[in-house]
């Protein structure tokens, strides 16, 4: 009897471990779906200027009480293989799919199948966010709740073909064939673009080239302490076509004071050569602008306030001041963002 027992205790701790085993290889097998987003809505109200004046750059500049977007991805991630379906609504997601011509095409942010080759080389193809500057099109993934002048002059989205390689544990490459910029659903005229990213320890030299335009960028950041952080994102594009230009340089200083507040400053010079942007309305020469913008992150759950501070002081008077316009311009804003 004792035997048999003994036999027993066996069997029962064997067929538990087994199960266990084969639980946990289903779990690492089973495909999973997975819904995301976030929504954000935003007051905006400038100290000096016309109540609607705002800077030249996307997103964040309507006045008064504002809707900013609805973003909801869906994501399927398969053993090998999955897909992203990027979908956003609002007037930021309006804007951030300008490049859209159909209706049916005008909520998709992105959209893209992938396939993981092997651990270490990864194909995807279709509609992706930009690889180029520091900031992103979501709210909840910047730390300033406006965008910056290289953001906005940047191409937003590309849609084609990309592998991404990883080389070693710091390195990595990025080489993707491209519609031309925000040519979201086909190609409109047969050319193409070549995009590059390498990336090593967390720094990334990108290069966007083709049809007489050719952009290259600099992205990355440096944790200076357990509390502080200083990114970093330089950009120079230029056109063959138009001989115009732009570049820039932003630093982004951020300060972890708590577990839930977290205070940023974004400090950005932008350059624009004969009026490649269109943003200064100067046809004849040469422009720029200086913006200064403080912002405070708070966390609570799944929510983010960011009360800002921006200053914008340009060298051509751009900004609407009563009957006139004016040449810098002050404002508050502060966002709410929910991400789920």
């Amino acid at each position: 009897m004792k035997s048999l027992k003994i036999i027993t205790q066996v069997l029962l701790v064997s067929a538990i471990f087994s199960y266990s085993y084969a639980q946990e290889i289903e779990e690492e097998e089973t495909p999973t779906f997975s819904v995301s987003g976030s929504v954000d809505t935003y007051m905006r109200q400038n100290f000096s200027n016309n109540f609607d004046a705002s800077p030249g750059t996307s997103f964040a500049n309507l006045p008064g009480f504002s809707l900013g977007m609805a973003n909801i991805i869906l994501t399927y991630e398969g053993e090998k293989s999955g897909f992203v379906a990027d979908l956003v609504y609002g007037p930021r997601g309006a804007d951030a799919v300008f490049g859209s011509v159909g209706n049916s095409s005008s909520i998709i942010n992105q959209m893209y199948v992938y396939l993981n080759v092997n651990e270490k080389t990864t194909i995807t193809m279709g509609n992706f966010n930009t690889f180029l500057g520091y900031e992103v099109i979501s709210p909840a993934a910047n730390f300033n709740y406006s965008t910056s002048y290289m953001f906005s002059y940047g191409p937003f989205s590309h849609t084609g073909i990309k592998a991404d390689f990883t080389l070693s544990e710091n390195t990595s490459l990025m080489i993707g064939i491209l519609n031309p910029t925000d040519a979201t659903e086909s190609n409109p005229d047969d050319t193409y673009m070549l995009g590059i990213q390498f990336g090593f320890s967390g720094q990334y030299i990108n290069y966007l080239g083709g049809q007489g335009y050719s952009q290259i960028d600099y992205t990355g950041g440096f944790n200076l302490s357990e509390s502080f952080f200083l990114g970093i994102n330089a950009t120079s594009a230029s056109s063959n076509t138009s001989g115009g230009s732009f570049s820039g340089l932003a630093l982004y200083p951020q300060l972890t004071l708590s577990d839930s507040f977290s205070l940023g400053l974004r400090g950005e010079m932008f350059s624009d050569e004969k009026d490649f942007t269109g943003v200064f309305g100067n046809t004849s020469g040469d422009a720029d602008n200086t913006s200064i913008t403080l912002t405070g992150s708070y966390t609570s759950g799944n929510m983010i306030l960011k009360p800002e501070i921006r200053i914008d002081s340009a060298s051509e008077k751009i900004f609407a001041d009563g009957s006139g316009v004016s040449d810098n311009l002050a404002s508050f804003v502060i966002g709410a963002i929910y991400s789920f």
